[in-house]
């Protein structure tokens, strides 16, 4: 049977602040526990008695398993050089400022079914070890790495005309402008997209065109669904 000390210090980490403290994330349901298993993740304790999940469960409805995993920690110091290695050959993602946990867990299993391998994050963005995060990736988080840096340090480290696309409302049509095979692509917050300083790094501005004949529209896509249309874009056309 499942202590109250211990029923205590799985509650704690459903905070940002438990997360760091412990050094733990939680993460629900056999596929996620499987998933990050199967990717080498550390687990501290993983619960399959259906009283004890029930007790520490963030879920409205548990689904039968629960694991308490190790966080992988962020070097000190960001390895701006081997990113930009990478650069080169890679599509990667870049959040600038996402603050929706299911938001972002949704982007992480987007990266995930397009092939991509990074996504770099803002400090303000959400923090990928939330439990909704974890939650909505469903076991994506275990095969994406998702880093938190400086974006401006970042993107002023790739090479000079390296392609950095953002979605911008005075942007070309994405379905007629040339898209490579690499490249960073910047999503911005829900409410306010793009900041001003990333913008300005944006050296290839993308639209994704609104084909509705009302007169009332829709006035903006959600993050995640124009994550899905742009990844998926750039995916028919890589060849």
């Amino acid at each position: 049977m499942i202590t109250k000390n211990k029923i205590k210090l799985i509650k704690a980490l459903e905070t940002k602040k438990g997360r760091e403290k412990q050094g733990l994330f939680v993460a629900e349901g056999p596929k996620v526990v499987g998933d990050l298993l199967a990717a080498g993740y550390v687990a501290e304790e993983v619960f399959d008695d259906e009283d004890d999940v029930r007790k520490v469960s963030f879920l409205q409805h548990p689904q039968g398993k629960l694991g308490v995993f190790r966080m992988k920690r962020q070097p000190d110091v960001f390895p701006l050089d081997h990113f930009v290695s990478l650069a080169a050959n890679e599509l990667m993602l870049c959040l600038d400022g996402v603050q929706d946990p299911g938001n972002l867990g949704t982007i992480i299993r987007l990266a995930d079914w397009f092939g991509i391998h990074h996504i770099f994050c803002s400090i303000d963005t959400a923090d990928c070890w939330n439990p909704k995060v974890v939650q909505a990736t469903m076991g994506s988080i275990a095969r994406v790495e998702v880093h938190y840096t400086d974006l401006e340090r970042f993107i002023d480290a790739l090479p000079k005309d390296y392609p950095v696309y953002g979605t911008l409302l005075d942007g070309e049509d994405i379905y007629t402008q040339q898209l490579t095979k690499n490249g960073l692509i910047v999503m911005g917050n829900e409410g306010k997209g793009i900041t001003e300083a990333i913008r300005k790094k944006v050296n290839k501005k993308l639209l994704i065109p609104n084909f509705s004949t009302n007169e009332t529209k829709a006035e903006s896509l959600n993050v995640a669904i124009a994550t899905s249309i742009v990844c998926s874009e750039f995916r028919r056309r890589k060849e």
